[in-house]
């Protein structure tokens, strides 16, 4: 994959959501054991080649059962890993209500704000593997884009303070500019929803507020082993 200058290496990033048909809990016992069986053993052999995390968001959204984040050097894997999961007997049952497609790359703003860890933020993204993950893309106004740097800077400044606030809350940040229909897909982990919902709050009213198009929808995730978040299904 062609870079730019000074960005390093870039990762593909992917959160990849599904949603099991309730067909599928009517199935024999027999029946499903096999489908959740031949999906995880293709997570696991795609797994020595990226980074997969699974979450279960069943009983927290209506929508979307399970997470699948991705985090690969090759955005191929991602295509090849869905085909397979929709061979399997388990994924003839599933939709995919959401997906979303980013990259990782160097933030504009992080040589204007110096903190703990920073270097190893700017060059990808490392899950914590905390026990909840937030979820949401997110769009900036057209007119943000044309403020001066160092006004984008102050604003963004006030950001990391709030983070610092909140050190449970770890942010990752990656970039879909001209992939995908968000700017930005942002992702929070914290082993404390508390942190995060306060943190949230005082985002709300910082000074660059005004400049967000769209923070929604949100997808609160709770990390399970993939066969726990697959046995929550209902199967």
């Amino acid at each position: 994959m062609t870079t730019t200058q000074g960005q390093g290496k870039r990762l593909m990033v992917k959160y990849q959501f599904y949603k099991v048909d309730p067909l599928w809990r009517r199935l024999p016992d027999q029946e499903r054991q096999r489908g959740k069986e031949q999906l995880i053993a293709v997570v696991d052999e795609f797994s020595p080649q990226m980074t997969i995390r699974s979450y279960s968001l069943v009983g927290l959204r209506a929508d979307a059962d399970l997470l699948l984040w991705q985090i690969s050097p090759d955005i191929d894997a991602f295509q090849e890993l869905a085909t397979r999961v929709l061979a399997t007997d388990l994924g003839k049952y599933l939709s995919t209500p959401y997906s979303f497609l980013a990259m990782t790359r160097r933030s504009p703003y992080i040589e204007g704000h110096r903190h703990e860890g920073q270097e190893g933020a700017a060059r990808g993204i490392y899950p914590a593997n905390a026990k909840y993950l937030f979820v949401y893309p997110f769009v900036k106004t057209h007119d943000w884009y044309q403020l001066p740097q160092e006004e984008r800077q102050q604003m963004m400044n006030q950001h990391f303070e709030i983070g610092h606030k909140h050190p449970s809350v770890r942010i990752h940040t990656s970039y879909s500019f001209g992939i995908d229909d968000q700017d930005h897909m942002l992702a929070f982990e914290t082993d404390d929803p508390v942190d995060f919902l306060e943190s949230v709050m005082e985002l709300r009213e910082s000074a660059a507020r005004p400049y967000t198009v769209r923070d929604t929808p949100i997808f609160a995730c709770i990390k399970r082993d993939l066969r726990e978040a697959l046995d929550s299904l209902g199967g």
